[in-house]
């Protein structure tokens, strides 16, 4: 039987703490977070992958190349895998986002799948805004969203 490596590390970034875990070098959960109890263990691994999103956030990556696995329910998976289609330093409404996966009356559930994504930044849930325009939502806070915009508007 072949054992799982799983594992996770919190480093202090932009925003206040990101969270990367993982399992066998893959990344599984990217996502700020506030109060933990545990630090985790960093790693080679966890330290590549921090660097890219570093380097993201400074405006010299606008793609990642480490694996990762997104984990949720069907819809959520089609919602997720919609939104990596979005363009660096494009926006789409979640309204467009549910149209384009099939299901045009499903804003409401696109965006409860947006606030469940398991790594922000990579799958960007933060070009996803409301259809007058607005942002809206997202589960890293308002403050990050912008920021995350600005940075892809910007450059």
């Amino acid at each position: 039987m072949v054992k799982t490596m799983t594992g996770f590390a919190i480093y202090e970034f932009p925003f206040g703490l990101l969270k990367i875990a993982y399992e066998d070098s893959i990344v599984v959960f990217l996502k700020r977070v506030t109060c933990p109890d545990d630090f985790g263990q960093r790693t080679e691994f966890t330290g590549t992958v921090f660097s890219q999103v570093i380097e993201y956030l400074d405006g010299k990556r606008r793609e990642f190349d480490f694996p990762y696995k997104l984990k949720g329910t069907e819809f959520q998976i089609k919602v997720w895998e919609e939104l990596l289609r979005i363009p660096y330093g494009e926006t789409r409404t979640y309204k467009e986002i549910a149209t384009a996966i099939g299901n045009p009356r499903t804003s409401r559930a696109v965006g409860l799948a947006n606030n469940k994504n398991p790594v922000t930044i990579v799958v960007p849930c933060h070009r996803v805004i409301g259809s007058d325009g607005h942002l809206v939502g997202y589960a890293g806070g308002l403050d990050m969203k912008i920021a995350l915009l600005e940075i892809e508007n910007q450059r």
